[in-house]
C-alpha cells in the first residue's frame, strides 16, 4: 500500500484558483451562448464574409493538447527523479505553449486586417473577449512554466520535492483542457 501525500497549501491554492477560473469561463461561455442562440444568423450578416481560420486553429489545438501530455510526462519524470527528462519535457511544453500563442496572435492580425475587431459588434466583441481571455491564461501558464524551468535548471526539484512542478502541471492541463471546448463552440459551432 502506498502512502498518500497530504494536500499542500500550494496545491489547494491552485485548486481554489481553478474554481474561480471555471466560474469566469462559465460566465463568458454563457454570454457567448446567449448571443449565439439569440441571433437568427451567426455570425451576423455584416461580417459574414469573414471566415475564422478553422484548420490552422484545429492544428494549433492539437499542438496545445500535445503540450498537456508532455507536461504530464514532466510531472511523471520528476516523481521518478528523472531530472534531465523533466527539464527537456518542461522546455518542450513551453515551446508548444509559445507556438500556440504566436499562431493565435497571427490569426488575430489577419482577422483584424479583414475587419473583425472589438468594434465589429457583438460577434467581434465576444470573440476577442472569450478567446483573448484564454490567451491571457496561456500566457500566464507560459510565464509560470518559465519560472518552473528556471527552478528545474537550478536543481530545486526531486522525487520528494516537486510541488512547483505539480501545481504548474495542474494549471497547464486546465488551460489545455479548456481550449477544445472554446474551439468547438467558437470556431466549429
Amino acid at each position: 500500500m502506498t502512502e498518500s501525500r497530504p494536500l499542500s497549501n500550494a496545491k489547494l491554492g491552485v485548486l481554489i484558483l481553478l474554481g474561480a477560473e471555471t466560474m469566469l469561463f462559465v460566465g463568458l461561455i454563457g454570454a457567448f451562448l446567449v448571443f449565439r442562440m439569440g441571433n437568427v444568423t451567426w455570425p451576423p450578416l455584416s461580417i459574414d464574409n469573414i471566415q475564422l481560420p478553422r484548420l490552422v486553429t484545429g492544428i494549433n489545438t492539437v499542438l496545445l493538447i500535445i503540450s498537456g501530455y508532455i507536461m504530464f510526462l514532466a510531472l511523471r519524470a520528476v516523481q521518478q527523479d528523472r531530472i534531465k527528462q523533466l527539464r527537456n519535457f518542461l522546455v518542450f511544453t513551453g515551446t508548444l505553449g509559445l507556438l500556440f500563442l504566436v499562431v493565435q496572435g497571427s490569426e488575430w492580425v489577419q482577422l483584424i486586417g479583414k475587419g473583425l475587431t472589438l468594434q465589429s459588434g457583438v460577434y467581434g466583441g465576444i470573440f476577442y473577449v472569450l478567446i483573448g481571455c484564454h490567451a491571457v491564461h496561456v500566457l500566464g501558464a507560459v510565464i509560470w512554466l518559465a519560472i518552473v524551468i528556471g527552478m528545474a535548471i537550478a536543481g530545486r526539484f526531486s522525487s520528494v520535492n516537486f510541488t512547483g512542478v505539480e501545481t504548474c502541471t495542474i494549471y497547464w492541463i486546465y488551460v489545455v483542457a479548456l481550449w477544445p471546448i472554446l474551439y468547438v463552440l467558437v470556431y466549429l459551432a
